[in-house]
């Protein structure tokens, strides 16, 4: 298994082109759990990508390795209740590496306060993952349900972690 240092550093302006081809590859991941073809011009819905990128809402954070790209993170709802992580997402030469764990607990770290984070049961991977992340964050003190797709009848509901941090 290969040992990775990570920075996880805010997006910049320089860093849209490099997020923007992760983001390619994180929608072609999930087309496995939500299904979905590309469109014509072989890119996939990017309103995400656009609001965590230019909404003060949104935080987008970028993991690294020296000058290699890791992934990425999106958080939304910086001043709601609750943050949510809209999206995450580690390249495949980095999973299973220990580098998950700890850029999401850096990411987290950086908003303090009530936590909320989709995926869905089909991505087995994921389960476990999330899992894992919200005992190691709050214990037992976490919760998950399952909640509707808004606008998506034809797709399973997600499950949501819940967890609140100091």
């Amino acid at each position: 298994m290969t040992t990775f240092q990570a920075t996880v550093r805010p997006v910049t302006a320089a860093d849209h082109p490099t997020v923007e081809r992760l983001w390619l590859m994180f929608r072609h991941d999930m087309a496995e759990f939500q299904g979905g073809l590309p469109s014509p011009d072989a890119t996939y819905h990017s309103e995400r990508l656009r609001s965590a990128l230019e909404d003060d809402d949104w935080a987008a954070y970028l993991f690294t390795s020296g000058d290699r790209p890791l992934g990425f993170s999106f958080v939304r709802a910086l001043s709601g209740p609750a943050r949510v992580l809209n999206a995450f997402f580690v390249v495949r030469g980095a999973r299973r590496s220990g580098i998950g764990m700890t850029v999401v607990r850096e990411v987290i770290s950086r908003h303090p306060g009530p936590w909320e984070i989709a995926f869905q049961d089909s991505n087995a991977a994921a389960v476990a993952f999330w899992r894992r992340v919200a005992t190691r964050i709050a214990g037992d003190a976490w919760t998950e349900e399952r909640r509707p797709v808004p606008n998506r009848p034809d797709v399973r509901p997600d499950v949501w972690i819940s967890f609140t941090t100091a």
